[in-house]
């Protein structure tokens, strides 16, 4: 299908991959970057890194969250290593981590020696060295702190954050920034555990869903400046295109209603498209928003009216007031010869729960609509994991590539990157580190695992064949070097260096 002029258009309207340990990878992850931890927390990496300098061979095995699960047997709770219980385990269990991470880190450290030499930089080079050892003692000390809180030992956990504050610094570095962030989420986690010898962690009451205005600002500046939820958008709106090919009346159900931006900038876009497509003009097009705000959703919904309008398309717009979880197939009205499409953008990851249930009752409703689409987008990453400190390395990993992406679109004191930091991407790490049961509901999951969640609820995967066309959107967009977007699957993810960021994917009723 030839690329849509106005799928480019950034103004027309407001389970874990291997581990690539050659040098030429270790060049793409700077050293703030850690190696994808999926399932594993990393609670021996740092005391194993001078010794692991001389090993040349790597055994994989088991990850570690499987072999010691969530207990904190080599931790002494004084914030030191037990060496008995460390002897007591087989080394080769944490090797392949440990490796990966001190080639990465020697990799680049080599790479910018050499730079300096070339420029002739030797007082550069003295800087970068300090700032590079500032931050591996500051991946030290996280590690420390989420071991101490995993062990609900508050005395060591409070001491640590302590010394963590004044180098997690908002207007930092890319990891001090991140670091900040993990600060906050950490502190708060250690303020609701229980004392040790009870059962279970304490989890916050259910957080306040209600939008602030900076919560508004900040996911607005997300949208015109980072290009995940315009990814989103962008394969959402291809997929759309390509599926109402020959239909002239079109009905798009939008869960979540794009995170709730207050133009509608998908639909927009889209209502351009449909208007200017070649062949049959589009009779009839629909849109139901789904959420739990009426009076916003309808605020969205008649900005949509007024832009059709002006397309002179024949347009409606219906709410639906609900949660997903609430969601039942009755409230979405269908007629009869339309083509029905279910649009999902960073939605279905808040339904995820500790057991399947809630889900799947949601993709069966789903299903029983009968779509001729649904379009799944989510963030690819593992922070669902049963254990804490597993998803800790996870995220740390994850939002140090966001943040890393940040440090090169916007310069250091842009007050932007602090505010999409502080009141976007924060709100998500606090939610992963310091939230569990209900409350907890970023539970972002690797696409592997969503196929395997839609398969068993009986969707078929609808491949997306435009990796060239999404390239070409990425090259229009303006985004900054080091983004990249790859097909894995039938499905197209978005990058920051090669490390997934967001995943979309199509799938059709069997």
């Amino acid at each position: 299908m030839a690329p849509d002029p106005c799928l480019y258009d950034n103004k027309s309207s407001d389970e874990g991959s291997g581990l690539d340990l050659s040098l030429s990878a270790a060049a793409c992850y700077p050293l703030p970057y850690l190696p994808s931890l999926e399932n594993s927390s990393s609670t021996c990496l740092i005391p194993f890194l001078d010794e692991t300098r001389t090993k040349k061979r790597l055994k994989r095995t088991q990850s570690v969250d499987e072999s010691i699960g969530s207990n904190c047997s080599l931790y002494s709770g004084s914030g030191n290593w037990s060496s008995d219980s460390l002897n007591s385990l087989p080394r080769l269990q944490f090797r392949d981590h440990i490796w990966a991470y001190t080639q990465r880190y020697l990799a680049v450290e080599a790479m910018e020696e050499a730079v300096a030499a070339m420029i002739g930089g030797g007082g550069e080079n003295e800087v970068k060295e300090e700032r590079s050892g500032d931050e591996m003692k500051l991946v030290q000390q996280l590690i420390a702190c989420a071991e101490a809180v995993a062990c609900r030992d508050k005395s060591h956990g409070s001491a640590l954050l302590s010394e963590l504050r004044p180098n997690a610094l908002v207007f930092g570095s890319s990891f001090q920034r991140v670091a900040s962030c993990f600060v906050q989420g950490l502190s708060d986690r250690l303020a609701l555990v229980q004392p040790l010898g009870a059962v279970g962690v304490v989890g916050p009451s259910m957080k306040t869903t209600a939008v602030t205005l900076e919560k508004e600002e900040a996911l607005r500046l997300v949208y015109d400046i980072c290009p995940q939820i315009q990814f989103g958008h962008f394969v959402a709106n291809a997929s759309i295109l390509e599926a109402f090919e020959g239909g002239s009346s079109v009905h798009v159900v939008d869960l979540g209603m794009t995170l709730g931006l207050p133009h509608g900038n998908q639909w927009r876009k889209l209502m351009h498209s449909l208007a200017n497509r070649a062949g049959q003009p589009l009779n009839h097009l629909r849109i139901t928003g789904v959420g739990n705000c009426a009076e916003r959703l309808q605020a969205i919904g008649n900005g949509l009216e007024l832009y059709a309008q002006n397309l002179g398309m024949n347009f409606e717009f219906s709410v639906v007031e609900s949660n997903l979880e609430n969601l039942q197939t009755e409230d979405i009205n269908l007629l009869e010869g339309e083509v029905l499409i279910v649009n999902s953008i960073l939605q279905l990851h808040c339904v995820v729960k500790e057991s399947r249930g809630a889900l799947n009752s949601v993709l069966q409703k789903i299903y029983e609509l009968s779509p001729k689409l649904l379009i799944l987008v989510e963030q690819d990453s593992s922070h669902n994991g049963p254990f804490f400190l597993g998803r800790f390395m996870e995220a740390l990993h994850y939002y140090s590539a966001i943040f890393d992406s940040l440090d090169a679109m916007l310069p250091k004191y842009d007050t932007r990157r602090a505010k999409m930091e502080q009141f976007y991407f924060s709100e998500e790490i606090k939610n992963i580190i310091s939230c569990e049961g209900p409350a907890r509901v970023e539970r972002h999951e690797r696409v592997d695992q969503w196929r395997r969640r839609m398969s068993r609820a009986g969707f078929q995967p609808a491949p997306i064949k435009m990796v060239t066309q999404a390239k070409q959107w990425l090259g229009m967009v303006k985004v900054c070097e080091g983004h990249t977007i790859a097909e894995e699957k039938g499905c197209l993810v978005l990058g920051w260096k090669s490390k997934p960021i967001v995943a979309a994917s199509c799938w059709k009723c069997s």
